[in-house]
């Protein structure tokens, strides 16, 4: 079965928003471990408009799941990692005033930068994951850096699902397969939801692990927390 790693952050935005504790994020946390999810996945940012630094530390005492920070590899950012030691660090290109991200690594041209910081996250242990576009060549050059994994960016699929789903995934089960050839993890997110994950989790040959945020909260709105933690894990079954 897929594993389930819910993305926190937009807890912490809505309690920035206001200031305070409310809702706090700790306790959303180890519910959402209650409700049946594997995982829990922080992005902070170098502005800390939603997950602050203190949050990952303040976390990384309580979790009993899977943690996966994942970021830009600032030195802020290396430092904490190294810190706290999460199960898994997802690197992610992001600007420092991106809204959210919106690409995958340049694998190739960034070769020896990824792998510098990959060696550090290895020796401590931390299984380290490459966030790319589904694009066999950058799968490779993952593979290259030293990655245990990569995370597919599927904003594309997202977009492309209601038209055409059939095409949609086309370019993604190409990239698995790579990785599957070459001995790398595939993890995959963004934009994933309710209504296109199913097809993604059947059509994706051994995808391990989803990481789920905006989508996720959003449609707990609706139905309770509970009850959506429950309807994800239920697509992710094979």
């Amino acid at each position: 079965m897929t594993k389930l790693s819910v993305n926190i952050n937009k807890i912490a935005t809505l309690r920035n928003a206001r200031g305070g504790n409310t809702p706090n994020v700790l306790n959303f946390a180890r519910d959402i471990e209650s409700y049946g999810a594997d995982g829990i996945t922080v992005h902070p940012r170098p502005d800390e408009r939603h997950i602050r630094y203190s949050d990952v530390y303040e976390l990384s005492e309580v979790l009993k799941t899977e943690f996966n920070i994942e970021g830009n590899p600032n030195k802020k950012f290396i430092n904490m990692v190294l810190d706290v030691n999460p199960t898994q660090v997802t690197l992610v290109p992001d600007k420092d005033h991106a809204i959210t991200s919106n690409r995958g690594w340049d694998t190739k041209n960034n070769l020896d930068f990824l792998r510098d910081i990959i060696l550090e996250f290895k020796i401590k242990g931390i299984r380290t994951s490459i966030f790319v576009d589904p694009i066999s060549e950058m799968v490779e050059y993952a593979k290259l850096a030293g990655a245990d994994r990569v995370e597919l960016y599927t904003e594309k699929y997202a977009l492309e699902f209601l038209k055409n789903k059939h095409n949609a995934i086309l370019s993604y089960v190409s990239a698995a397969k790579k990785a599957n050839d070459l001995g790398l993890g595939v993890n995959a997110g963004h934009d994933l939801n309710l209504r296109n994950l199913m097809f993604f989790n059947q059509s994706i040959p051994k995808l391990l692990e989803v990481s789920i945020g905006h989508a996720l909260i959003s449609e707990s709105l609706h139905n309770g927390l509970e009850k959506t933690i429950k309807m994800y894990v239920d697509r992710l079954k094979r």
